[in-house]
């Protein structure tokens, strides 16, 4: 379980197919001396388990599945990645609830300036777009956001300063593929209210 409250931004070393999979290296060196192997670890929202631990840096095994469904296969060495150890018990719920299992990937229309924030406008796919609501949850490549608006296309979330500062959002470019996780309890809702 995560919050989406993103703890440092780690740099991608390696990025390497591996079976329909891919082999990550990220440098980030206060996740990586809190973290040993096994730790699940948020990777642009995508919960990975941390398989080597060592000199600043963590190692993680994305299968087929995950590449499917995120973009992590399009990493390249110099990426920069929103990294979120596992919340532990105890320790404040400051965002929403995430699980780190990308529902699907959503396209940048554009990141506008907006006073001392800016204006992110996603395109979502009909199957995503169901979960959103006003003022509801929705996480982008890991950071707890809320949704400002709707639109038949899909949704725009305003993005305060501290956001654009410490996570990798303030670098998106229109066209960018972002990994996008819908609101836990919307999920559970509508599998409820169909069965």
């Amino acid at each position: 379980m995560f919050t989406g409250i993103v703890r440092e931004r780690g740099r991608v070393v390696a990025a390497e197919a591996n079976g329909g999979g891919m082999h990550l290296r990220v440098e980030a060196r206060e996740t990586a001396a809190a973290a040993r192997p096994g730790d699940s670890i948020a990777v642009a929202g995508c919960c990975l388990t941390a398989t080597a631990v060592e000199d600043g840096s963590l190692e993680f095994d994305a299968v087929p599945e995950t590449i499917a469904r995120t973009n992590l296969g399009r990493l390249a060495e110099g990426a920069e990645v929103n990294l979120e150890p596992a919340l532990r018990a105890g320790e404040p719920l400051g965002g929403h609830f995430v699980q780190g299992h990308v529902d699907g990937v959503g396209r940048v229309r554009a990141l506008d300036p907006e006073g001392e924030g800016a204006r992110l406008s996603l395109e979502l796919d009909p199957e995503l777009l169901r979960y959103c609501v006003q003022k509801g949850s929705l996480t982008v490549e890991g950071v707890a956001l809320t949704v400002a608006a709707l639109d038949e296309d899909g949704v725009e979330i305003a993005l305060v300063p501290f956001t654009l500062r410490e996570t990798t959002l303030s670098a998106l470019r229109t066209g960018d593929e972002v990994n996008v996780e819908v609101d836990l309890l919307a999920k559970y809702a509508e599998r409820l209210a169909t069965t």
